[in-house]
Parts: C-alpha cells; structure tokens; sequence
C-alpha cells in the first residue's frame, strides 16, 4: 500500500468518527413513557351448551333414544328465530361390568351397555329468547354452561374508546414530564396493545339448572383495557 493511500483511508477514518460524534452531540434525550385507558363492554352475547345423555343395552337402541330427543329439542328451538342453535358433536362409549377391572388383564373385558351423548350449541344477543329457550329444553336436556361475554361489534366499540383514553392519558403523562422539565416534546415511537377477547363470565350447573320457566340472566359488563408504550425525544 502506498503512502498516498493510506493517508487517504486515514482521512476517511476521521471523517467517519468525527460524523459520529456529531450525532451523537445531537441525539436529543428520550424519555419512555406508559399509560392505559379502560372501557366498559357489556356482556350482550350469551352462550350455551345443553346436552342429552342416556344408555341402553345396545348402541341402536341408545342411538334411536339420543337421536329422537335431540331432534325435538331442535323442533322446539326452531321458532326462536333469534337464538343461532347447532348441535356440536355426539359421542358413544361402553359400558363394562364391574368385574370387568379385575379381568382385564387378561383381555377379557365385558361390555354389559352402551353410552351415548349428544351436544347443542345455543347463542344469541337476544338473551332474553335464548334464557326461554333453555327453560323449555330442561324438559328433556340438561344445561352444562352458560357464558356472558360481549359481542364483537360491541368489543370492537369499547376498544375503540379505551384506545382514545390510553392515548389521551398518554398525552397527559409527557406533558406533565416536559412542562415539569420546561422543555417540549416531539413523539419518537409508540406501541399500542389492544386486549383480545375477554375472559367470559361463566354461569356453571347452578346458574344453568333454572326451573322450566326463564330465569332472569343478570349479564354484568366486561371491563376492556388497552395499554400504550412510547419513547418521546425532549427539544428546547
């Protein structure tokens, strides 16, 4: 290499480091920042699970039991117009003895009956309908779960809104820093994060166990909560 070249990657070299020490004296000081806002949503979609179960000597005989309630159980949530109802599943299992235990070890068990159990899946934001509709299917089926939660569109809605209060309490919280520090502020980086579907409310057997006549169903609200994170640069 000669003289001429390395003075002139030399030069380079301080220009370089003297372009990083001028940004680095103008780097403005930042200051991180975190604030939330909280929404109300109220729990208007309901969601329920009823069920049939039964037993018999055959699977036929089960199956034609099990099919014969449900399908009046569809019958009479038919009219309820407002209420979305789809059956969900359906499972048969044996029936073994009760020396069946002892003898299986040596591959022998007994089935003595059969075992079957069929689901319907019950929602609507006509909670007073679906509340009825579960009274009336209590005279054949059995009610495993109730839960309360809100609806998208109303999620969406108290999204929205606890979005605005956590950027209005984020707003706040820099110009509380910088009026304090008498200086202003220009917005460097912002992350918002935005609560998923809350946790439904569940209303278990007791709560679902209503007479044959509907129950009041108190929904209660969801409470949504949005948080925001930022990075403000501090200026004269």
């Amino acid at each position: 290499m000669t003289r001429a070249a390395s003075w002139t990657r030399a030069a380079m070299a301080l220009m370089a480091i003297a372009a990083l020490n001028v940004q680095a004296a103008d780097a403005l000081p930042t200051v991180d920042l975190s604030a939330q806002g909280t929404a109300s949503a109220p729990n208007d979609l309901a969601r329920a699970d009823a069920y049939f179960e039964a037993s018999a000597d055959d699977p036929a005989a089960v199956a034609q039991k099990v099919n014969q309630v449900m399908a009046s159980a569809l019958k009479i949530a038919k009219p309820f117009e407002s209420v979305a109802v789809k059956t969900s599943g359906t499972s048969t299992w044996p029936i073994y003895s009760n020396n069946s235990a002892s003898s299986a070890s040596k591959g022998s068990q007994t089935i003595v009956g059969w075992r079957m159990r069929s689901n319907l899946n019950l929602e609507s934001t006509d909670i007073p309908a679906l509340s009825r509709l579960m009274g009336e299917l209590q005279a054949t089926l059995a009610i495993g779960s109730l839960q309360l939660m809100p609806a998208p569109a109303t999620l969406h809605a108290a999204n929205d809104e606890a979005t605005r209060q956590a950027l209005k309490a984020f707003e706040a919280r820099a110009k509380l820093v910088t009026d304090t520090l008498g200086r202003k502020y220009r917005l460097k980086a912002l992350n918002i994060n935005e609560q998923g579907v809350p946790t439904p409310m569940y209303r278990g057997r007791a709560m679902a166990s209503m007479a044959a006549a509907p129950a009041p169903v108190e929904t209660g609200d969801s409470t949504i909560t949005v948080q925001v994170n930022g990075t403000i640069e501090l200026t004269d």
